[in-house]
């Protein structure tokens, strides 16, 4: 039985050798590895080596669980241990430190028990491959994802407790706007009066605050704005398109997950016992869905760790509110706050602009960034007197650089707008400078290749109408669109899935003429469907390329553009067999149409490639130059 001093000795030795493991962190990063139990604010400014503190924080909690931040003391410890551990803390060897281990661990967490939440899935692919090469294989189970992929995987399993099929689709924002537009449409009203973006935007907001069509109609006609009122409608009319088609918008998967795990006790206890560790990144961009989401999932061991810079917060204008990081050591009692100050990426003259600008903000919690590094260059400023000046200088100063010896890939451009690459672009053609834009048409956003992943959704989901209208005509099957019209109209009186009238066009008399078309494209997509279900993904889709008459269509053609296009649809085989080489479980269409639909430009950005990367300051977020 060991004294109450030996005890406090056991736990600062415990403690003093976990501590061990991070020789290369500074004191405050260190402290924010080894705090494990409870609420923790990590206000963490730019290149403070956040990515870093957060692997070995994870990594600490697999290996030693709460070990260094507890007063428990296991039974089974002796004097002897408690000697032991002190000696080895203050002068460790090798032979003794699977002992060591065995005497810090308390309860290692499995890593399927800790959730990190990160920006982008480039990040989580980084905090995962690292954690991988510290750990080994197990790390592969850390459930690491952006919000939107980590509440597909819980909607997945539970969503039809909400009355969604398993098999619900994901609509993008080109998506969500020609829903909007057929919505517009019906209800009889001018897309100029009400713009398609401008009334999403509306019900963004109305459902970031947890609002479902029924609510907002309440509260709008309670407000007696006709605008309001309106928008409810055409609020109403959208929700019913997503529900029919078994589709889910990006704004759903979240409000969706939150709703799930609100009404449904089970869901609520199942992950909030599984998840024994909360770690949420970039948490100054979060909304009040993304709070109400990393409460409900904390809420079992209420170990939530989130990091985050108050200064950083550039996302109000998609609904994220700062408060959420301001007001969060009042939210969650206890809260240790640590600051990381200590710069690792810039100069001392860079800082110290930085921070002239930062100490500006309104609203903050207040930090000052610091540098061991060098002065380095001063900060320069040119102001060009219009946007052609602007963009030959700039190509001035990369060519500059390159004949110096520096690669094209050192140089990025930021701008506030897309729009602003223009001239810059025409500047780099004229002067040979290679380089990528991120943000701009997407891979994804590619007509060909949104026409067969329209394939692949009709196919995973018969009930998705905008993706069956899509692909029903295309290539031309002599569909023409009044017959899908009337097929669309007798598919609204009835309360079905366009799915279902087509595929009994014969039944009814004002499709007769185009009956034996409509159960052509009928036993084409079931036949297809039959086949996805038997072949290996990328077998299945090379089968698709054929039996769609896609290929076809493009081969015949034979213009500069359209073999352009041929390999874009053969393209989409690669993205397949990367998605099956990385996947989580198995592989399945579900799980590849849910990767590309929560991809963004950001995790295909290759900062090997020798070119200047040019993208807006927004999309720089979460990538390090």
């Amino acid at each position: 039985m060991l004294t109450h001093q030996q005890e406090q000795a056991f736990c600062r030795a415990r403690r003093d050798a976990i501590a061990l493991n991070y020789p290369k962190l500074n004191k405050e990063q260190k402290q924010a590895v080894l705090y494990t139990e409870g609420p923790l604010l990590l206000l963490a400014g730019a290149g403070s080596g956040k990515t870093t503190v957060l692997i070995h924080r994870v990594a600490n909690l697999i290996r030693y669980g709460r070990g260094s931040d507890t007063p428990e003391v296991p039974d089974w410890v002796t004097a002897e241990d408690v000697e032991f551990l002190r000696n080895y803390a203050a002068d460790p060897s090798r032979e003794d430190k699977l002992r060591a281990d065995r005497l810090c661990a308390v309860e290692p967490a499995a890593p399927w028990s800790i959730i990190a939440i990160t920006f982008t899935n480039k990040a989580a692919g980084e905090l995962k491959e690292r954690l991988e090469r510290m750990l080994g294989p197990e790390a592969r189970d850390v459930w690491a994802s952006p919000f939107h992929t980590a509440c597909v995987r819980i909607l997945r399993r539970d969503i039809e407790k909400l009355g969604f099929p398993s098999s619900f689709t994901i609509y993008d924002t080109d998506d969500t706007i020609r829903v909007m537009k057929d919505c517009l449409k019906e209800q009889n009203m001018d897309d100029k009066m009400f713009p398609p973006r401008s009334v999403l935007a509306a019900i963004s907001k109305a459902k970031d605050k947890m609002q479902l069509a029924k609510e907002f109609e309440k509260g709008a006609v309670r407000s007696g704005d006709f605008r309001m009122e309106k928008i409810a409608r055409l609020y109403t009319a959208y929700e019913k398109k997503l529900w029919d088609a078994g589709a889910l918008d990006f704004d759903d998967i979240i409000l969706h997950t939150v709703r799930l795990l609100q009404q449904d006790e089970g869901v609520r206890t199942y992950y909030q016992k599984k998840f024994r560790y909360v770690l949420i990144d970039e948490y100054q961009d979060t909304n009040n869905l993304q709070y109400m989401l990393a409460t409900l999932l904390a809420g079992g061991h209420e170990n939530i760790c989130v990091v985050g810079d108050d200064d950083q917060s550039i996302y109000r204008f998609r609904g994220a509110t700062i408060e959420n990081i301001l007001n969060f050591e009042d939210q969650f009692k206890g809260c240790r706050t640590i600051r990381l100050e200590q710069n690792y990426r810039s100069t001392k003259n860079i800082l110290a602009a930085a921070n002239a600008v930062i100490k500006n903000n309104q609203g903050r919690k207040g930090k000052e960034l610091w540098t061991a590094g060098a002065e380095g260059d001063k900060v320069s400023l040119y102001t060009a007197m219009n946007e052609h000046d602007e963009a030959q200088y700039v190509a001035n100063r990369i060519l500059a650089d390159y004949r110096e010896g520096r690669k094209w890939n050192e140089h990025a451009i930021l701008y506030r707008m897309n729009a602003q690459s223009n001239m810059l672009e025409k500047a780099f053609k004229q002067n040979g400078i290679p380089y990528r834009v991120i943000g701009g048409t997407r891979f994804f956003d590619r007509a060909e290749v949104k026409d067969m992943i329209a394939y692949l959704c009709a196919i995973h989901n018969h009930e998705d109408d905008l993706r069956l209208r899509r692909i029903i005509n295309n290539p031309p099957r002599g569909i023409g669109d009044t017959t899908i019209d009337r097929a669309a109209a007798i598919a609204a009186e009835q309360d079905c899935a366009l799915w279902d009238v087509i595929s009994r066009a014969e039944q009814y008399p004002e499709l007769q003429r185009a009956a034996g078309k409509l159960a052509q494209f009928a036993a084409l997509l079931s036949e297809l469907t039959a086949l996805s279900q038997t072949m290996e993904l990328p077998a299945f889709y090379e089968e698709l390329m054929i039996r769609s008459g896609y290929v076809a269509m493009l081969q015949s053609k034979n213009d500069v553009e359209n073999r352009t296009r041929l390999e874009n649809v053969r393209e989409l085989l690669s993205s397949i067999n990367g998605y099956i080489e990385n996947a989580e479980g198995e592989p399945s269409l579900a799980g590849f149409l849910d990767e590309i639909a929560l991809y963004t430009d950001l995790d295909n950005h290759d900062p090997n490639e020798d070119a200047v990367v040019m993208m807006t300051m927004h999309a720089a977020k979460g990538l390090e130059f």
